[in-house]
């Protein structure tokens, strides 16, 4: 650390050139290195934004090693998460890293491991728990005003036709947290149990890369309060659908719908009781809602990035370009895993956190796959 500010590398240069701006333009920032195998990627991203031969290198080994870099942010293919993660904690390094966490129960267990025995900190780049949306409804949950929580509706939709071949035919909910992670943030509580369903079929080509014959798979998740339950879905080829990170949540005086095409509008009903000579009645009001961006949660110079229009001159992820931009999420992201460092405190989303919402997500895979069978999730605290 220099100056009180940070050296940060990012490493993955297709997705992470998403991030790059903004980590050059925040303000507890000193220096960022781009890693990436593919020299003429790097090279052009730094003509792009005029920066020396000090700010890329093609050698993670000597990021891992060099004692002015504080931090690595992944941002690499899913089999590489889990031991990339932990590599970088056992250099000394804070990490965080893109979704998912790891590929297996026991990758998960890995990194709290590494973690803990690091002493640094690891953050879990989950997009969905910083969007306008997830923010929107958090503050309103927070207020009151949504009563308690009855029940909570989650999807991932996603046709991955043509991504690279290390998608090609990847297990739905071994993806889960683009969805499930703002049901339980909001509800602030665990899973203890699952029980998944696959449904439909995929070509055989993309049955053979990892096992897995369900075109759709879905899930009902209990949550450790014993009262609440979540309902989860994910799909990535053969379902005509478009693309969607969404989220319903079912308040006893409130309730939120996501908008069933890109572009329209979220719709909120509200339930009011009437007394009239001692019988109860109600009424349920519906009206669409405009979700408020909330760039005024940054500072000024990074908060521009919440809109999509701020990344033009990146050429951003395919993965952005899908999601929208991501519900404005990337800077309030960047944002979190700086300050936690500074303020030496965990970071949300934490390496538990992160767990917890790919665990559920895996044994939800495995239970499908064994015609519905119900998994009890691990105490992630007590390794």
């Amino acid at each position: 650390m220099k100056n009180g500010k940070l050296t940060v590398a990012i490493v993955g240069m297709g997705f992470g050139s998403c991030f790059l701006p903004i980590y050059l333009k925040h303000p507890d920032v000193e220096h960022v290195i781009m890693v990436d195998t593919n020299p003429d990627q790097l090279k052009a991203l730094a003509d792009m934004y005029l920066l020396d031969e000090s700010y890329y290198t093609t050698d993670f080994e000597a990021v891992l090693q060099n004692p002015d870099v504080d931090a690595v942010h992944l941002v690499i293919p899913p089999a590489l998460h889990t031991p990339m993660s932990v590599q970088v904690l056992n250099a000394g390094k804070h990490c965080a890293c893109t979704i998912p966490m790891g590929m297996s129960m026991k990758e998960l267990e890995d990194v709290i491991k590494a973690r803990k025995a690091s002493g640094k900190h690891y953050m879990f780049m989950e997009t969905s728990v910083y969007t306008r949306e997830y923010l929107y409804v958090k503050e309103l949950y927070e207020s009151g005003a949504m009563g308690k929580l009855q029940y909570m509706r989650c999807a991932h939709y996603q046709d991955m036709e043509g991504w690279p071949s290390y998608w090609d035919g990847f297990p739905p909910l071994a993806h889960p947290t683009h969805a499930i992670g703002p049901c339980f943030a909001l509800a602030g509580q665990r899973p203890v149990s699952v029980f998944g369903r696959g449904s439909g079929k995929v070509r055989p080509e993309l049955e053979k890369q990892y096992g897995c014959p369900f075109a759709f798979e879905s899930a009902l998740v209990a949550l450790e309060d014993g009262e609440t339950t979540v309902e989860m879905e994910r799909f990535l080829y053969h379902v005509a659908r478009g693309y969607s990170e969404c989220f319903n949540i079912y308040g006893e005086n409130k309730s939120f719908e996501w908008d069933q095409l890109n572009g329209d509008k979220h719709v909120m009903f509200s339930r009011d009781l009437v007394w009239e000579n001692e019988n109860r009645g109600g009424k349920i009001d519906e009206e669409y809602v405009q979700v408020p961006d909330y760039a005024h949660l940054l500072p000024d110079v990074i908060g521009r990035f919440t809109y999509e229009v701020a990344y033009d001159e990146v050429n951003p992820h395919l993965s952005f370009k899908q999601g929208g931009g991501h519900g404005g999420s990337h800077p309030h992201l960047v944002h979190e895993f700086v300050t936690s460092i500074l303020e030496d405190r965990t970071p949300f989303p934490s390496d538990i956190d992160a767990a917890y919402w790919t665990g559920v997500g895996l044994l939800a895979h495995e239970s499908a796959m064994e015609g519905g069978t119900v998994k009890s999730l691990p105490k992630y605290e007590e390794l």
